[in-house]
């Protein structure tokens, strides 16, 4: 099988070609092809990938290109993993709303509008170049905010378009791990969008255990994110938020953390990257050691702000050896080529899965994937205090998604505006001239008057 890279230059790429080495079931990936606008980050990442292949007698080959057509062509499996802007467009993402006293984060509020604004354009041209020059291939979204940019490739590529992210599953597997269960033998009942959910049941022969969890103070503090939100707000919800909920439930706490840090989580990760790839660049036989210094401080400073104002304390061991996206894109993908049954949760098209949200509306839900591809599962129904808000912010992606692709700068106003972390439509209008003074990819986007 060939696999594709879009964004192959990105710092998390190796991890996904190191779970391919691990892979040894048939069929398996035999090329990798890493298609990125920057040759300098491919041959960096590419110089990480040989040292990971050494030692390991059928590693998949490895091909790089700056030529999208190239990259896909009879490709079995697209990833999506592009960054608009780069990690400079992430700091301006966080800036520009911080400077106006909002929320100053890559996914959740105005910076989530200002990435997707950006980045739908060119997420439904990759989508457009799939369909003409790869038209089998399953395209694997992890390009952010993941559910509006794989619900915006939807309108090309239908349902051989997935998006996937890893947040989910860690909760899944904190919560089973404070019961002294295996991940792998519990069914859970989570629902909502990506970076917008809650687990609201955990399902162990038969019996819902979550309810036990919430009432065990000592079980419950195993999990990290009842430490960040506290034990009385879990058990007021009846349900673990994902981790991102924060920044909706504690907003106040969350500016003043982020300000208080000094740096956002895209300056800290603009200058981590500078360092990695200008050590690449110098000492290319060091790529591989150098990469696993960078990781390893990214990985520790994951949310850090919010886990030392709340006092969760640092992310687990088991946590970060458990691994993330990749082990779930390459799950993905076996259970579509080789026909082994799986239930993931994942960001498709929700059909009727979820009552309330439109059929169109992509969602954050279980879903039962095999050799015919991906089905999600009906959920219950989410009470009125929870789908309010995923109503709103699906509402505020889809004005998102229709403002890109129209150029139209009264949409993305609205979509500002619409977002419950913005507090006026004067601060929205503000928002986008902020963002288009900042940011090109933006300004080119949405070039009108607002």
């Amino acid at each position: 099988m060939k696999l594709a890279v879009v964004g192959g230059g990105g710092f998390r790429v190796p991890l996904v070609y190191g779970a391919l080495l691990r892979d040894t079931a048939k069929p398996r990936v035999e090329e990798v092809v890493l298609h990125d606008v920057s040759a300098e980050r491919l041959a960096a990442i590419r110089n990480v990938l040989d040292q990971l292949a050494e030692g390991h007698d059928r590693a998949p080959e490895v091909r790089t290109t700056t030529d999208l057509d190239v990259a896909l062509r009879d490709a079995d499996f697209v990833f999506s993993a592009v960054r608009v802007g780069g990690l400079a467009g992430r700091t301006a993402d966080e800036r520009v709303a911080l400077e106006l006293g909002l929320l100053g984060q890559e996914t959740t509020g105005p910076g989530g509008i200002a990435f997707g604004l950006r980045t739908v354009p060119v997420a439904v041209r990759l989508a457009e170049r799939v369909a003409a020059v790869a038209p089998r291939a399953w395209v694997i979204n992890f390009t952010n905010p993941a559910g509006m940019i794989t619900e915006a490739m939807r309108s090309v590529l239908g349902d051989r378009v997935v998006g996937i992210c890893d947040s989910p599953i860690g909760l899944i597997r904190r919560a089973a791990a404070a019961l002294g269960l295996d991940p792998a033998l519990v069914s859970p009942d989570y629902v909502g969008l990506n970076h917008l959910g809650w687990l609201r049941g955990l399902t162990y022969q038969g019996r819902d255990v979550l309810p036990g969890l919430l009432a065990d103070d000592a079980a419950l503090r195993q999990v990290e994110e009842a430490r960040i939100f506290g034990d009385d707000w879990v058990r007021t919800l009846g349900a673990l938020p994902n981790e991102y909920l924060y920044y909706y439930y504690f907003t106040r706490e969350s500016v003043a953390a982020i300000d208080g840090a000094g740096r956002t989580r895209g300056e800290s990760l603009l200058e981590q990257q500078s360092r990695f790839y200008a050590a690449v660049r110098e000492r290319p036989l060091q790529a591989l050691a150098e990469w696993g210094r960078a990781r390893r401080e990214r990985d520790a400073t994951y949310m850090a702000e919010t886990r030392e104002s709340t006092d969760a304390g640092q992310r687990e061991a088991a946590d970060l050896e458990a691994g993330g996206y990749e082990g779930i894109a390459l799950a993905l993908m076996a259970a579509i080529a080789r026909g082994e049954p799986s239930t993931m949760i994942l960001n498709v098209r929700n059909g009727s899965a979820v009552p309330g949200l439109p059929s169109e509306a992509v969602v954050e839900i279980p879903c039962a994937v095999n050799g015919s591809g991906v089905r999600p599962l009906a959920t219950r129904p989410l009470p009125g205090r929870l789908l309010g808000l995923v109503q709103q912010v699906k509402a505020v992606e889809q004005t998102t998604i229709e403002a890109a692709l129209t150029g139209s700068a009264r949409l993305a106003v609205e979509a500002f505006a619409l977002h419950p972390l913005v507090d006026s439509v004067g601060t929205a209008r503000r928002l986008l001239d902020g963002y288009r003074a900042r940011i090109p990819e933006l300004a080119a986007v949405i070039p009108g008057s607002s």
